[in-house]
């Protein structure tokens, strides 16, 4: 019982955490936490179950047409992973009481931070199982480093498509509008993947790498999040 207990905290308090944070980056007209909450228990709930149902349907071919089992493990991680993930999360936004607080541009970059970071608290909860298995210590050592990168991107990515669909519902234009910024959210999720899991350059160098490019990541989306908020001012 104490370890579910420490499991479930340690996965959640994080995303929760840095929530706060992304929705307080916003200094004017913040948006309300009704809307924040509804965001993050979409990522945490139907994002993820939609998602690995997707990715299920996604891999069935690639058993069918593959036989080398690296190629499948390969493109479900870089390809097939990325874009069923950042096409899920976002559609929390397309939430009638959710799309209705959409009223500035900086909006989307929040609230699309928000299901990403719901959903990489299920998913911390996931992967905290299996490193439960490994001994406290190490599961301590694994869920912080997967708390810091699997947070900061997930937020960072679906921020980028949240952005796209907001500046449809703001400007009023189609919404084809929001591929380039789904496409680049898929990038970015395929990059750290890529990253983390790249054996060439070594797991450690690869890990740092992938942290590095998180953080510079976030800052960019805090730093374009302040920028429209002064212009709003």
């Amino acid at each position: 019982m104490k370890e579910w207990l420490l499991l479930v905290f340690m996965s959640f308090l994080p995303p929760l955490i840095y929530t706060i944070w992304i929705r307080n980056t916003e200094k004017y007209n913040r948006e309300k936490w009704r809307t924040i909450l509804t965001c993050f228990l979409w990522g945490a709930s139907i994002a993820i179950l939609a998602a690995l149902i997707i990715e299920i349907l996604f891999q069935i071919p690639l058993v069918a047409s593959i036989q080398d089992y690296d190629t499948i493990s390969f493109l479900t991680v870089i390809v097939v992973a990325p874009a069923a993930e950042e096409f899920t999360k976002p559609l929390a936004l397309r939430l009638k009481s959710v799309r209705r607080e959409i009223d500035e541009f900086e909006d989307g970059l929040i609230l699309g931070a928000v299901a990403g970071l719901g959903f990489s608290a299920t998913e911390n909860l996931f992967y905290g199982w299996d490193f439960l298995q490994e001994g406290l210590l190490l599961f301590i050592i694994l869920i912080s480093i997967r708390s810091f990168g699997g947070c900061l991107l997930h937020a960072s990515a679906t921020a980028l498509t949240g952005y796209g669909y907001g500046k449809t519902i703001m400007k009023h234009t189609s919404v084809l509008r929001i591929v380039p910024y789904f496409i680049l959210a898929i990038f970015v999720h395929s990059s750290y993947n890529f990253l983390v899991s790249n054996d060439v350059i070594g797991a450690l160098s690869g890990l740092f790498a992938a942290l590095i490019f998180v953080t510079f990541t976030i800052t960019l989306i805090r730093k374009k999040i302040i920028s429209l908020d002064r212009k709003n001012r």
